[in-house]
């Protein structure tokens, strides 16, 4: 019997998708991550937003507005196991189980630490653990700041040489104008590149209420994977079977195909 070749993606789930979506929305992905393994030989790797934006929520003695750096690492010490707790159980009622990995951008770029997190991320993959990686903001300055997990989440995908990065958000994926203004605007289903036109039309707007990314963000972190080999799809978080739909090539989200250095 030919075996069957070992596919990767690298997942990444937004703060709204986390925190709106609770325990059911995570339990259902999951549960598509066992199907993606056992029809599709993809084995996952997945980024989560929502530490700060979960712990925000229980956190209600504190005042609302803009917050200190010192709190919003406060905030992602409360959230995080928040978090993992979520993650946790849905893996337990699938019969999987889940291992925490922080990181900043830092541990990536040096070379010595970037070895030592892929050789990590390797041995749990082969164990059929599946990583749940996240920014370690608590400690973390610049990335409370100017980060996103959509840029994070390109890089890990290059650091481990994923086929596909999938981003899960709020939204069906990206639409040739604003749907909020325009009611008649489409959605891309593909696109064959991101381009510098297409960043500098889109603007770096910030994203939602809980959450610093934005389809800026996406389309930044998808021109970046696509340089490295990567495919990227932008695809609503909650869809049915969203996942599963990606592994089968269905017409869902956009696709953003693999962009070549010109």
């Amino acid at each position: 019997m030919k075996k069957r070749r070992r596919r990767r993606w690298v997942v990444k789930a937004g703060s709204n998708m986390v925190c709106s979506g609770g325990p059911l929305l995570a339990r259902a992905w999951m549960q598509q991550l066992g199907a993606l393994k056992r029809e599709h030989g993809v084995e996952v790797i997945w980024v989560t937003s929502g530490a700060i934006a979960s712990a925000t929520e229980r956190t209600h003695f504190l005042p609302k507005g803009k917050r200190t750096l010192s709190e919003k690492q406060a905030l992602s010490a409360i959230g995080q196991p928040l978090v993992m707790d979520l993650y946790n159980l849905a893996l337990q009622t699938t019969g999987m189980l889940g291992a925490q990995v922080l990181l900043t951008y830092d541990d990536l770029s040096n070379r010595e630490r970037r070895s030592n997190f892929a050789n990590t991320l390797e041995q749990l993959l082969k164990w059929d653990v599946t990583p749940i990686l996240n920014e370690n903001d608590a400690v973390a300055t610049e990335e409370i700041k100017f980060g996103d997990n959509d840029s994070l989440s390109a890089k890990i995908a290059a650091v481990m040489k994923a086929e596909r990065l999938i981003i899960l958000t709020d939204v069906e994926g990206l639409y040739d104008s604003d749907p909020r203004r325009n009611p008649s605007a489409e959605l891309v289903h593909s696109l064959a590149r991101v381009t510098p036109k297409l960043l500098a039309q889109t603007g770096s707007h910030s994203g939602s209420s809980r959450g610093t990314g934005g389809m800026y963000s996406k389309l930044k972190a998808a021109r970046e994977a696509g340089l490295k080999g990567i495919e990227t799809w932008l695809v609503k978080g909650d869809l049915p079977h969203v996942l599963t739909r990606v592994a089968d090539d269905e017409i869902v989200g956009t696709r953003i195909r693999v962009t070549r250095a010109r």
